[in-house]
C-alpha cells in the first residue's frame, strides 16, 4: 500500500469544521446550563436538576468528541511529518489510527445527539400529555 502526503492532508478541512461543530454544541449547552443554574438556584425543581445532570453528561460527551477529533488531527499530522521523513510504514499506521480516532469522534458525536434527541422528545411529550387533559 502506497500513501501520498495529500491523504491524510484531507482529513484537516474535515477535521475542523467537525471540531468546529463541536466546540459550537459546547458553547450553547453550556449557555443552557446556566441558565438552568439560575432558575434551579431560585426555584429548586426537580425536573431543572434532571435537565442539568443530562446536560452535564452531554457535556463529557463533547468533551471525549473534541479528544478524538483533536487526536485524529494530530495523529494527521505526525503521518504527514513522517512521510515526509520517507518513513512510509508507520504513517501508514498513524494514518490509520488517525482514522479510528476520528470514527470514535462521530460515534460518540451520535451518543451525543440520540441522548439530545431523546431528552427533546421527553419536553414533547409533557406538552402532548397537557393538551391532551385539557381536552
Amino acid at each position: 500500500m502506497t500513501l501520498h502526503i495529500e491523504t491524510p492532508a484531507l482529513l484537516f478541512s474535515a477535521t475542523s469544521l467537525i471540531l468546529l461543530a463541536y466546540t459550537n454544541r459546547f458553547l450553547t449547552i453550556a449557555a443552557i446550563i446556566r441558565n438552568l443554574k439560575k432558575n434551579y438556584d431560585e426555584n429548586e425543581s426537580t425536573i431543572t436538576f434532571l435537565e442539568i445532570k443530562n446536560l452535564n453528561l452531554r457535556l463529557t460527551l463533547i468533551r471525549y468528541m473534541q479528544l478524538f477529533g483533536v487526536l485524529c488531527l494530530f495523529l494527521s499530522v505526525f503521518a504527514m511529518l513522517l512521510l515526509f521523513l520517507e518513513l512510509e510504514i508507520a504513517a501508514i499506521y498513524l494514518f490509520g489510527l488517525s482514522l479510528l480516532c476520528l470514527l470514535v469522534s462521530l460515534g460518540i458525536s451520535f451518543w451525543e445527539i440520540s441522548i439530545s434527541v431523546n431528552a427533546l422528545r421527553l419536553h414533547l411529550s409533557g406538552l402532548t400529555d397537557s393538551r391532551s387533559s385539557k381536552k
